[in-house]
């Protein structure tokens, strides 16, 4: 490993569970660390446990403990993915982190799908106080920013916008017969798959297939509703379910298909949604959370949780070929617009620089 360079600003930054699990969280976090050389920053990453963002006691008490050898080992500052960091009361924390505390928020913890009312309002009250305690919060997008400001009273001034980057990626021909309709995400209550395989389920005469890659085993309720529901439509030989895939074996899924849809009720920005965009792909996603942020004009946006928009959006683009080419050709102008991961790992350093203090996090 290459020594960083003198002036380097060196920071720790903090991930529970396991940084290489194929979700768009832990796919930011690795490429933010990837890309913090060009924007002269060193993020070395502090494992904390897992079972965050419900932690058991011992699991809380092991991250607070991990947090605070970090602070007694050296003056750097810390960024934190709020997946624990939000969760941790911040009475709690640590003497000395807040001051020296980013926190990378993705999406509000309290706005997850399926909680219970009680348990989001918990949820959103100590992100909330966590967020407000830190010396300032890194997110996805403005959209996000915005929740964080309107709902949890985080400080607008100390928030700071650090949207995912790209990749160039190669066109997809989009020559599936019959046509392939591509998701990508956790098989989760959030993501909703279930009002695509309904939507899909209103167009069995129609000539398609579908494929749905994403881990089953984060939320297994969610994931067994949906394939219930698959065999209920008699759509499971038609809609694969392979479960969380390899990035190589995602990036063929997206140079085989023809048309990308993402039914989630909230995203903290919605990585696939842009990814798709880089091949050329035709997207529909639902007018939620960050999505149209991210889809910036170039996605048909649709109602989320409503099956019958989506049969009826679906079949307009696979009986119009030429509407999807106008979509493919909206998708790579929006993806060629896209920020880079050089650009949000400048935006990490800004942030972790007003942390680390005069010279402190630079040695």
């Amino acid at each position: 490993m290459n020594e960083p360079a003198s002036g380097t600003l060196r920071a720790s930054f903090a991930i529970p569970g396991d940084i290489d699990a194929p979700t768009g969280g832990y796919e930011y976090d690795r490429r933010l660390i990837a890309a913090a050389p060009e924007a002269g920053l060193e993020l070395s990453h502090l494992p904390l446990p897992g079972g965050f963002p419900t932690p058991s006691r011992d699991e809380a008490a092991a991250a607070r403990a991990t947090l605070a050898a970090a602070l007694a080992m050296s003056r750097r500052p810390i960024l934190a993915d709020g997946l624990a960091l939000g969760a941790l009361e911040p009475e709690r924390w640590p003497d000395g982190l807040g001051e020296r505390l980013v926190i990378l928020c993705h999406h509000p913890l309290g706005l997850e799908t399926g909680l219970l009312p009680d348990q989001a309002r918990a949820m959103l009250e100590t992100e909330g106080r966590a967020l407000r305690a830190a010396r300032s919060v890194l997110t996805t997008s403005r959209a996000t920013a915005a929740t964080l400001a309107a709902e949890l009273g985080v400080d607008p001034a100390r928030i700071r916008v650090a949207e995912p980057g790209l990749d160039p990626a190669p066109r997809a021909p989009r020559l599936g017969d019959p046509p392939l309709l591509l998701g990508v995400g956790t098989l989760s209550a959030r993501k909703d798959w279930p009002t695509l395989a309904a939507a899909l389920a209103m167009l069995k005469d129609r000539d398609w297939r579908c494929l749905i890659a994403g881990d089953a085993t984060r939320d297994p309720e969610a994931a067994a509703r949906l394939e219930r529901l698959l065999i209920d439509e008699g759509l499971d030989d038609r809609v694969a379910l392979p479960g969380a895939l390899r990035r190589v074996q995602i990036e063929r899924l997206y140079e085989e298909a023809d048309l990308f849809c993402l039914p989630s009720r909230h995203e903290g920005y919605g990585m696939v949604v842009i990814e798709a965009m880089a091949r050329g792909l035709p997207v529909l996603a639902s007018d939620a959370g960050a999505i149209p942020e991210a889809a910036d004009g170039a996605a048909l946006l649709l109602p989320p949780g409503d099956p019958a928009a989506w049969a009826e959006a679906i079949a307009g683009l696979l009986d119009d070929r030429q509407a999807r080419d106008r979509m493919a050709e909206a998708s790579l102008a929006r993806a060629a617009r896209a920020a880079t991961w050089g650009d949000a790992a400048r935006i990490a350093a800004e942030a972790l620089a007003g942390a680390a203090g005069a010279g402190a996090g630079t040695r």
